[in-house]
């Protein structure tokens, strides 16, 4: 197989132009096009380029809005709501991140919801602008169901991630989590799909609810909620945040992220941010020093998000190697 190595400047280039090509508003294209570079520079494939022939489908299906202009709802005290038109989240987050950071380092919390989106990619990307920015950032967004409660069969809410981005010095964060409820994000399993590989058992059961090791089958059935019913538990937290506080469609209510079919999914999300100084006695920094050093001065043990740092450092480097098939689908999107 043929293979590309770009720069991250080329990525974004690719990707900007692929997502103005389809008629997307620039706007919105140039802000997906620096989480796609985001993703390859992190290594999460999944997030990156691999996608965007997916995003750029969904422009020319109306499964997204390419042209939608997002609005500020309300913008009063600690709160800010954004409609999202059934547009792409992340210029929709970048307009409430305008909003709800200075909010927050002036009130100590603010928090920032958002309904009637698309897909925000890695969640784990936007809450570590949060805490770039100094502060405390905890992330919720909703999906399409695609998990059965405990015991149950029939999904009820989707994989549903939250994230959390703690400060660090020199604005930068000093780690994220992001993690989803199920046992692995759903762009893993179309990822095997598309590539025609397995995925191990215990990641999602088949329609008639038995494990299965085929990408396919887990797409037709139900992923699996990790850590049985305390992830569904954690998806079910999600849903509260990201769907019925932002007055987003619930997951049994949205139309699938894949596929053409079903409209815009108008999920959701949600963002609480929050200024450790005005809470912590200005011991906060002092004592995430102390937590990190002591998970990463073990051997063996890391601190989470690590493995994306040692990703940035080599690719900034090395640059992103990819697949000439890909760049030819992403051309002809």
């Amino acid at each position: 197989m043929a293979n590309t190595r770009m720069s991250l400047d080329e990525v974004e280039a690719v990707a900007l132009e692929a997502l103005l090509r389809v008629g997307t508003e620039e706007t919105a294209a140039r802000s997906l096009s620096r989480a796609v570079r985001a993703a390859e520079h992190d290594g999460m494939r999944s997030h990156g380029l691999l996608y965007l022939p997916i995003y750029c489908e969904h422009v020319r299906c109306g499964k997204v809005d390419g042209t939608a202009v997002p609005v500020v709802l309300a913008n009063k005290g600690a709160a800010v709501v954004v409609d999202a038109s059934t547009g792409f989240a992340h210029p929709a987050i970048d307009v409430g991140f305008e909003r709800l950071v200075p909010a927050a380092h002036n009130l100590g919390c603010a928090a920032l919801t958002i309904r009637n989106s698309y897909n925000c990619g890695a969640l784990g990307y936007h809450v570590e602008r949060l805490a770039n920015a100094g502060l405390l950032g905890i992330g919720f967004t909703n999906a399409p169901a695609s998990i059965a409660p405990w015991g149950g069969v029939k999904a009820v809410i989707g994989t549903n991630p939250f994230a959390l981005g703690v400060p660090g010095g020199e604005q930068q964060a000093a780690f994220v989590i992001d993690q989803s409820a199920s046992v692995v994000a759903k762009s893993e399993i179309m990822k095997r799909a598309r590539d025609g590989g397995a995925i191990p058992e215990g990641w999602a059961l088949d329609e008639a609810g038995q494990p299965t090791e085929d990408p396919t089958a887990a797409l037709k059935g139900t992923m699996l909620p990790s850590g049985g019913y305390k992830g569904f538990g954690a998806g079910l937290l999600v849903e509260v945040m990201a769907a019925a506080l932002a007055g987003a469609s619930l997951g049994l209510e949205a139309s699938p992220f894949s596929g053409t079919q079903g409209g815009p999914p108008k999920t959701g999300q949600c963002f609480i941010a929050l200024d450790p100084g005005h809470y912590s006695g200005n011991t906060f920094a002092e004592k995430i020093g102390d937590l990190c050093a002591a998970i990463s001065q073990q051997d063996g043990a890391r601190l989470p998000g690590s493995q994306r740092i040692t990703n940035r450092h080599r690719l900034e480097v090395d640059g992103v190697e990819v697949e000439d098939s890909l760049l030819q689908r992403i051309q002809q999107a």
